[in-house]
């Protein structure tokens, strides 16, 4: 699995030891990052939780304009995780490698800009517009995001870039107010049937679960067991850890 270690330049994130708002801390936390296992960096500059204050784009870039470019000095894949297509289009003019599309890629304007630059696109799955406006899924969710996918490759193929695409289920976001109980059995759900969303013939990404539990702990298992291609994680040494006691290991030259 190859891994993309957060860094998050919004204050607000719930996971305390992502936030690096300077360019110093930014750094080093994404050092530290690769030390443990990242392949690879994700960089964000506004929240998707509940809790996350929702800022104009000009705030959102100006958390990210000086991190960008320092992080893509490290020589590794960079993405950009937002909704906005203006501060996706920053990044990649200013040094990220990979878009990962926080409105699910449902908008022609993120497209555009996926048609200018040659790079890996994440789409994930979303009940909503943008993930701080999302739905309840109350059907089967696999199916739910079956015919999602497709609506979003159909777009894709407009624009040439099926190819570069990588699905995301989203278990990442979710709905205002959802109880977990009810979120571990959706994920519990999904991450044990990732194989449905191999129809499409296109890789697998995943945000990693990465809070202190043993239900976090269970999706985590379930989740290394599917070996999707891509993963995004806050503690990336203990996914290793999970993948070596689980006996996945990659083959020689593979990074899955």
């Amino acid at each position: 699995m190859f891994l993309y270690g957060v860094v998050n330049a919004s204050p607000d994130s719930l996971s305390t030891a992502s936030i690096a708002t300077t360019v110093d801390a930014a750094v080093a936390r994404a050092r530290s990052l690769l030390a443990d296992g990242a392949d690879a960096i994700d960089l964000g500059g506004q929240g998707s939780t509940d809790v996350a204050e929702v800022v104009d784009p000009a705030v959102e870039w100006e958390r990210l304009a000086d991190l960008v470019p320092a992080l893509a000095t490290l020589g590794v894949e960079l993405s950009i995780d937002s909704w906005r297509p203006q501060v996706v289009r920053r990044a990649l003019d200013a040094g990220a490698t990979v878009i990962n599309a926080a409105d699910g890629m449902q908008h022609d304007e993120m497209w555009e800009v996926a048609a200018e630059f040659d790079v890996p696109i994440v789409v994930p799955f979303l009940s909503g517009p943008n993930p701080r406006e999302m739905a309840l899924v109350t059907r089967d969710p696999l199916r739910a995001m079956s015919e999602y996918f497709e609506a979003r490759l159909a777009q894709a193929d407009r624009y040439g870039a099926r190819a570069r695409c990588v699905l995301d289920p989203g278990t990442g976001f979710a709905p205002p107010g959802w109880p977990w109980e009810r979120r571990f059995e959706y994920q519990k759900r999904v991450y044990s049937n990732l194989d449905e969303l191999r129809e499409f013939g296109l890789p697998i990404y995943i945000a990693l679960p990465w809070k202190e539990t043993a239900q976090h702990d269970e999706l985590l298992e379930i989740v290394v067991d599917q070996r999707p291609e891509f993963g995004r994680a806050h503690h990336p040494a203990k996914i290793r850890r999970v993948q070596a006691e689980r006996g996945v290991r990659p083959p020689a030259g593979d990074q899955t």
